[in-house]
């Protein structure tokens, strides 16, 4: 299973909206087939493993990620192609929450006589596809929140000088976070003051949609975030918004989302959702303040990714997350499974966010995922 989930890791920046799967088929003690999911509408892992094990999966136990597909999408079903290639038995590591799915894959192998166990290395697996499960449960894409930070927890200074805070290694991660993600997200303030390009860097990078909170349309013609490369570009606001300015948006490649709150701004959820169906099952929130602090305010943040330069500039300089916050420490939302480590001369700090247990007092820290920086030492 340990070689599978290694083999669904190759799938990370093309296989959404469909989940990271691998597969690996054992007979006669050794493997015989490898297979992992690449991208949407081509073959699944299980079609690939058994494509590479051919007569040796006979009689063979087969080893996946996620749940077999017993349903036609893109592609036939994966049981049908298991049964057929007689496989002897079936280990999954989760059931998939896909509402077409969710059980029937395993049941339908049972059926045909086929011996299945789940649950080995199941929260690997469901670390694997977080993403995929929150959406195809929630109907909300994952969201991560990432901001950098001095350390006296400034964004910016006084003036509102943000270039750069954390360093070359620390920026090379975050363009890996973007290319990561299906879409990148910032309000119309980081807009007017940075003028961002949110684009991943990288001869590979996959370039995520670009995503602008703009409740009363500010959003200059010539923003850079508006560049006409082919990457999606949606623009949420809300009624108050001039109806010409909207078309000239459009007019320019632009989807342009209405999603009014009852404080006349964007509601945030409605276009997380909006968002989720058009595939996004992750977003990458990059700010600012304002930004964090509503999503934070309406729990819509999963996790948190802070990068704390060495510096420090004090005075009356921004936060990285503004709102309405809470108005006791009892309240206040507590990182889970934290990870630190040390980025070159930054700091990184990795973390789940628990809306639920509000900052529990001595509560277990867990452990974090993997990383390609150094532990602080």
């Amino acid at each position: 299973m340990r070689e599978a989930l290694a083999l669904a890791r190759l799938g990370s920046r093309t296989t959404s909206p469909n989940p990271m799967v691998g597969a690996v088929i054992v007979a006669g003690g050794r493997i015989v087939g490898r297979g992992y999911h690449v991208r949407p509408g081509c073959p699944h892992a299980e079609v690939m493993a058994l494509s590479d094990a051919g007569p040796a999966a006979r009689g063979a136990t087969l080893y996946v990620t996620l749940e077999p597909c017993a349903h036609w999408g893109r592609t036939p079903p994966c049981t049908e192609a298991i049964i057929g290639h007689g496989v002897r038995r079936v280990v999954a590591a989760m059931e998939d929450p896909d509402e077409q799915v969710r059980g029937r894959g395993l049941r339908a192998l049972a059926r045909a006589g086929i011996e299945t166990l789940t649950g080995v290395a199941y929260e690997a697996a469901r670390a694997l596809n977080e993403a995929y499960i929150k959406h195809r449960t929630t109907g909300l894409p994952f969201v991560t929140a990432k901001w950098a930070m001095t350390l006296d927890g400034r964004i910016a200074t006084r003036s509102g000088e943000s270039r750069w805070i954390s360093g070359d290694a620390s920026r090379a991660l975050a363009h890996e976070l973007r290319a990561g993600s299906d879409a990148i997200l910032v309000g119309i303030g980081t807009v007017l003051r940075d003028d961002p390009q949110l684009t991943a860097r990288g001869p590979t990078a996959r370039q995520p949609m670009r995503v602008v909170i703009d409740s009363g349309l500010r959003l200059p013609p010539d923003a850079r975030v508006l560049a006409p490369d082919g990457t999606p570009v949606i623009v949420f606001t809300t009624h108050r918004s001039r109806p010409e300015a909207r078309r000239a948006l459009e007019a320019r490649g632009s989807e342009v989302l209405l999603a009014d709150g009852s404080d006349g701004r964007v509601d945030l959820r409605t276009a997380f959702g909006a968002l989720a169906r058009r595939g996004v099952l992750s977003l990458l929130v990059e700010g600012g303040g304002e930004i964090h602090g509503a999503c934070m305010d309406a729990g819509l943040v999963d996790k948190a990714f802070i990068f704390v330069g060495p510096i420090i500039v004090g005075g009356p300089a921004p936060g990285p997350v503004a709102g309405v916050g809470v108005a006791s420490l009892a309240q206040a939302w507590r990182l889970r499974r934290m990870q630190v480590r040390q980025c070159d001369q930054d700091v990184v700090i990795e973390g789940y966010v628990d809306v639920s247990a509000r900052a529990e007092a001595g509560a277990p820290r867990g452990e974090g995922q993997g990383a390609p920086c150094s532990p602080v030492s």
